[in-house]
């Protein structure tokens, strides 16, 4: 969107509008970890797409703050601190690294996104359940590549179209 001023309200819009699809992306699909007394989700792929589309301010408010909300709606109020700031970090990295042109940033900024993520609930998780954090790595990781491949293939071609506005 390059011909678009960006200005507060329309970063606050866009931030709005990517918390919730955050939100919803988190809810629709969850797997329980019962070790952890965390999930397995779908919210990465829009934590990215957030990075990859709007840099990493929007990918930083809307990861951090619509994967938070649905740790509270979802009855995992627990760990919507630590979700805050992990996914929050994780869209951060994304936009910062993968927010330019080009589909090799967009991967290494997802790949640096997910990895961010998945040692940030590691180690949230081992300090909180020393060994039962490795329960849920495995599913960590694989939510991880989901995200990466959703969101390189979605939102490259997205950014071409929204350049064009």
């Amino acid at each position: 969107m390059k011909n678009v001023k960006w200005d507060k309200s329309r970063i606050v819009a866009t931030t709005s509008v990517m918390a919730a699809l955050t939100t919803v992306a988190t809810m629709i699909f969850q797997v329980p970890v019962p070790e952890t007394h965390g999930y397995i989700n779908l919210g990465d792929t829009m934590v990215m797409l957030s990075g990859i589309l709007f840099g990493p301010l929007v990918g930083a408010m809307a990861g951090g703050i619509g994967s938070a909300l649905a740790d509270v709606l979802s009855g995992y109020a627990g760990w919507a601190p630590y979700t805050l700031v992990i996914k929050g970090l994780e869209g951060f990295l994304v936009g910062l690294l993968g927010g330019k042109d080009g589909r090799i940033k967009a991967l290494a900024g997802c790949l640096a996104g997910g990895a961010v993520m998945v040692l940030g609930y590691f180690l949230v998780e081992f300090l909180l359940y020393g060994a039962g954090a490795y329960a849920e790595l495995p599913g960590n990781i694989l939510q991880a590549l989901a995200g990466v491949i959703v969101a390189v293939s979605v939102g490259v071609e997205v950014r071409k179209v929204l350049g064009r506005v």
